[in-house]
């Protein structure tokens, strides 16, 4: 029985989930958005958000300068480089997506649906993007246009 299983199984092999998890997050970290299926994107989601949380304790606990914030800044880095093994996107993560992501509680990405279907299974599609301060609702949605143009 499948009670209280909350995520989608996307019906693949969990080392191929895994995989897919890893690429479609360390794409979302290097260019910011991602066009992909809505079951795809709500079920990444979570594994996203985690990984910028660590990024953003462990930037806070080296802020600290203590010797014990830098060693829970390193076990942060060492956490999510074993959760994403991508070390451009671990490195852009820690560079670029937690600092902005510093001073919001959580709700770190968003899932625009695009109202367009995917040519070879009309499988619906959303564009899975980082939540960033600077844009409002209105450049989203120009986003999301820009993206379904493609």
């Amino acid at each position: 029985m499948r009670h209280r299983k909350r995520r989608g199984q996307l019906k693949v092999s969990p080392s191929h989930k895994r995989a897919m998890r890893r690429n479609l997050v360390a794409s979302l970290f290097e260019h910011g958005m991602v066009t992909t299926t809505i079951a795809k994107a709500k079920a990444f989601r979570p594994f996203a958000e985690k990984l910028i949380t660590i990024a953003r304790k462990g930037i806070a606990a080296k802020a600290d300068g203590t010797p014990d914030g830098i060693a829970a800044h390193l076990h942060a880095v060492r956490r999510a480089a074993q959760l994403m093994p991508d070390k451009a996107a671990v490195r852009r993560l820690f560079g670029a997506v937690a600092p902005a992501a510093a001073d919001r509680p959580g709700g770190y990405t968003r899932i625009l649906r695009t109202g367009t279907s995917r040519l070879g299974d009309k499988a619906p599609l959303a564009v899975f993007m980082l939540v960033d301060e600077s844009t409002g609702a209105e450049s989203g949605e120009e986003t999301v246009e820009a993206a379904a143009a493609e």
